[in-house]
């Protein structure tokens, strides 16, 4: 066996340099590309002799990124594995102690939404001689503790190198779990700095690994039967379309699927863009910021087909929206499969689509339940069409005449928004506003965090975006209180010419969650920025625009929703980052919704609260058990 003298860091950059993937295109077209576009680091005490020095070896295999925050640089990879539908993974290098800790909240983000990122904290000394090192935490009762060990809930795979010669198996293992279809999540390889150092042989296999191939597996015999008999019985279906379609690719799959039996389709955040907007059959946004057509659709459906979903409560509605269906649920991953007693499916989305396809000849759905869905479809985009486009004079504008603006924009060069642009955000009330109104007609053209819903995502995920698709327009659309928690990413997309355009909805606080405070039944305080100056304090009076401008950024500030449109078409032909605000209210929302859980104090003095209590017991009734 040949082997070659090298340090465990050296060892494990040449492995990720070397690593390729056959990736599926959008066009159906397949290539071989590197599994790992690159690495962010920010180099500390604790990877820049080790790791550092191996990156620096390989730059032009692999290219090494600079970014200004441990947890928004792991944020842009982990929206840049999104946009690639899971295909390719970027890693994520930091020293440790902070730099290691402020990982821990993007590596849930990528857990929660079952996304790869490969995350290499540094670690204190194996060897343990200079203990206790400049930021190490010493825990008084286990001595093997360190920071790195917040990553174990998490992440879905951990280890901990504490030989060099461990990476032999740690690192295959992490990428086995991240190709899974199944068990897809982060994956950290916490590396001590002293064994990042150290040399061994290293076998020259490792050095060339095989060619990664994505499994799909297929449906067991009797769920297949068993999923096919109630779709069978089924008069008024309903397919709830989730991320897994995206991921598995199976947008084909389900066109031909709703084409061929006549089934309207709602969609979750993750699973927006499955169908193009137009869709006669795609009825849009379910569940708590879904619009009203689907939510009608769901009550009254009798079989609801979860493909691909985990089944969140705002998708749900707390699973209060469609208790009187039977569930079947088509999911690679068997914990998702069988939740909330439903039918399981356990296969890859595109293989159990075709796989029930194949039973299913003949069948359809009720030909009035069809019929009423396109009618919806087609009365609901007209609606949408309305609301993003007629703008009241003498008031401030709310996110639904934002996103108008922004996507009619392209119209003014010649383009198809719904091709030409990938939509981002995160949290707030924008989120809602999006999946409700957003147009896609391309799959991954709707990118929403919403499984953790983590305000800071959205500048370092439209900076994953652009790295992943940079012949699209990476827009994101982010409202001030989440600009304010991460930002700095902005002067990274500067730095590396990755041009993201940054749209500000500025109401002036925490407009989205102070409407939840007061639909509960509390008074409004600390959420908007006015209601929150003490005595002795000062007016909040910070300029976007100028803090944009001084990051490298192009930046300006419109009046309104003209301006908007207009600077707009200048942010789409610019070759740099541009950042766009606006001053918008939080007091006007899209219709629609539906219950939503959220616990509401049981005694109170307020009378508001007893009422939202009262309400609140009310929806506990109709959930699913």
């Amino acid at each position: 066996m040949k082997t070659q003298r090298l340090t465990m860091a050296q060892a494990l950059v040449k492995h990720l340099a070397a690593l390729r993937v056959e990736v599926e295109h959008l066009d159906g077209r397949t290539s071989i590309e590197p599994y790992c576009g690159g690495v962010f680091t920010i180099f500390g005490h604790g990877n820049v002799a080790g790791l550092g020095e191996a990156l620096a070896q390989v730059r032009d295999q692999l290219p090494t990124l600079r970014a200004h925050n441990e947890q928004t640089m792991a944020h842009a990879a982990i929206a840049y594995s999104k946009a690639q539908f899971r295909q390719r993974i970027m890693a994520v290098s930091t020293s440790i102690g902070p730099g290691a800790t402020n990982l821990v909240t993007a590596a849930a983000v990528a857990h929660v939404n079952r996304l790869p990122v490969l995350l290499l904290p540094g670690d204190i000394f194996a060897n343990r001689r200079p203990d206790p090192v400049l930021q190490q935490i010493e825990h008084f009762g286990q001595g093997d503790v360190s920071a790195s060990d917040c990553f174990r809930p998490v992440t879905r795979y951990f280890d901990r190198l504490t030989r060099p010669e461990h990476i032999l198996t740690a690192l295959p293992r992490a990428i086995q779990m991240m190709t899974d279809p199944a068990s897809c999540g982060p994956a950290c390889l916490s590396l001590p700095q002293d064994v990042q150092a150290m040399a061994f042989d290293c076998p020259e296999d490792f050095l060339n690994p095989g060619l990664l191939r994505f499994r799909r597996p297929s449906a067991d015999e009797r769920e297949l039967a068993n999923a096919i008999a109630l779709l069978r019985n089924a008069k008024r279906p309903l397919i709830v379309a989730g991320g897994g379609v995206l991921y598995s690719q199976a947008w084909a799959a389900l066109r031909a699927f709703v084409d061929a039996h006549g089934v309207p389709v709602v969609e979750s955040h993750g699973g927006k863009s499955s169908l193009p907007w137009d869709h006669p059959l795609n009825l849009g946004a379910i569940g708590v910021d879904g619009v009203s057509w689907a939510n009608d659709m769901a009550r009254e459906a009798d079989v609801v087909f979860a493909v691909g979903t985990r089944l969140q409560d705002f998708t749900t509605g707390s699973h209060a929206l469609f208790p009187q269906a039977k569930l079947l649920s088509l999911n690679v991953q068997p914990y998702d499969a069988g939740k909330w007693s439903g039918q399981a499916l356990v296969a890859d989305a595109r293989v159990g689509l075709g796989q029930l396809e194949a039973g299913l000849a003949g069948w359809a759905a009720d030909a009035a339940w069809t019929a009423r869905a396109k009618q919806q479809a087609a009365a609901a985009n007209a609606r949408i069409t309305e609301l993003t486009t007629n703008v009241p004079k003498d008031m401030l504008p709310y996110d639904a005449e934002v996103i108008g603006a922004v996507r009619d924009s392209a119209l003014e060069l010649g383009l198809d928004s719904g091709t030409q642009d990938v939509a981002l955000c995160a949290a707030g009330t924008l989120p809602a506003e999006l999946h409700k109104l957003w147009r896609a007609s391309l799959p991954g053209n709707y990118h929403m965090e919403y499984g953790y819903s983590c305000m800071g995502y959205e500048v370092a995920g439209g900076l994953g975006v652009k790295m992943a698709r940079p012949e699209q327009e990476s827009i994101v659309l982010v409202g001030d209180g989440s600009y304010m928690m991460a930002n700095s990413e902005l002067a990274t997309s500067v730095m590396l010419g990755q041009k993201i355009i940054v749209v500000i909805l500025d109401n002036r606080g925490y407009g989205c969650i102070q409407r939840l405070q007061t639909a509960t039944g509390s008074p409004a305080f600390n959420n908007l920025l006015d209601d929150c100056v003490p005595e002795g304090g000062e007016r909040s009076t910070i300029d976007f625009a100028m803090h944009a401008r001084s990051m490298g950024a192009d930046a300006v500030h419109v009046k309104d929703v003209v301006e908007l449109k207009a600077a707009m078409v200048k942010a789409r032909q610019a070759t740099r980052t541009q950042v766009i605000v606006i001053d918008t209210t939080h007091t006007r929302t899209t219709e629609g919704g539906c219950w939503w859980e959220v616990a509401v104090p049981e005694v109170s003095a307020r009378a508001e609260v007893r009422a939202a209590h009262a309400t609140y017991v009310q929806g506990q009734s109709q959930q699913r058990l």
